[in-house]
């Protein structure tokens, strides 16, 4: 059984908490630490680590404040490097070498995004279940068996996108960027078609555009396709 509770996501802040019942943990730091301790009614003394999947501010701005209240966090060492933090609770882990934290198996994989070493978390528990993380990538090249959880990025549609262009909302300069660095509606649902599916509880889909993106439409496509429950936070 596993928990989901977002504390933040979107361009201004990605954070996210989950559990097994055993081993509480975030994925991502891009808020405040007093945030979320707020979110979580002060209750983080329990909480064992935090994977991190890139530099940008929008994940990683607490990074410092969760460093000192004592949580160890994990990242690849690119990220690491380009953040240029020193701290004894932050780790440096290897592409595709799982590691544990508590009742967790971690397997960190490299995904596509404009920053130095990016990673996808693929998260295990001792029960089975099976949560796929994966935020600011624009493909996923991996396939994987039994997932249970998906959390996964959907930021923009490509049609969205190309009318806002067409209008003059959305500059045509930032196109190129989001389509080597975002995952799209399009490309998330090829994603789904190619991996197996079939013990799949629930999608959460993730991070969406302010502008380029449509709630609704997402949910009824992703569940049209998948069959699935389907949370936007």
């Amino acid at each position: 059984m596993i928990e989901i509770k977002t504390l933040a996501t979107g361009s201004k802040g990605n954070c996210y908490y989950i559990t097994d019942g055993h081993t509480p943990l975030l994925l991502e730091a891009g808020i405040r630490f007093k945030d979320i301790q707020r979110k979580l009614n002060f209750q983080t003394r329990s909480i064992k680590g935090c994977l991190i999947t890139h530099e940008h501010k929008d994940h990683c701005a607490g990074l410092p404040e969760v460093l000192k209240s004592g949580i160890d966090c994990y990242l690849s060492p690119g990220t690491k490097e380009a953040l240029g933090i020193q701290h004894h609770r932050l780790k440096a882990i290897e592409n595709k070498k799982q590691f544990t934290v508590g009742t967790w198996t971690v397997l960190p994989f490299d995904v596509q995004h404009d920053v130095s070493e990016p990673f996808g978390f693929l998260l295990v528990n001792e029960a089975g279940d099976k949560l796929l993380f994966a935020t600011d990538t624009y493909y996923i090249k991996y396939k994987f068996q039994g997932l249970t959880h998906l959390m996964v990025e959907c930021n923009y549609s490509q049609k969205i996108l190309d009318e806002n262009i067409l209008s003059g909302r959305t500059p045509k300069v930032l196109r190129k960027r989001l389509m080597h660095s975002h995952f799209s509606l399009e490309n998330m649902k090829e994603f789904l078609k190619a991996n197996d599916l079939k013990q799949l509880e629930e999608i959460w889909l993730l991070h969406l555009s302010d502008s380029n993106s449509n709630e609704e439409l997402f949910r009824k496509e992703v569940a049209e396709l998948t069959g699935k429950m389907i949370y936007i936070p």
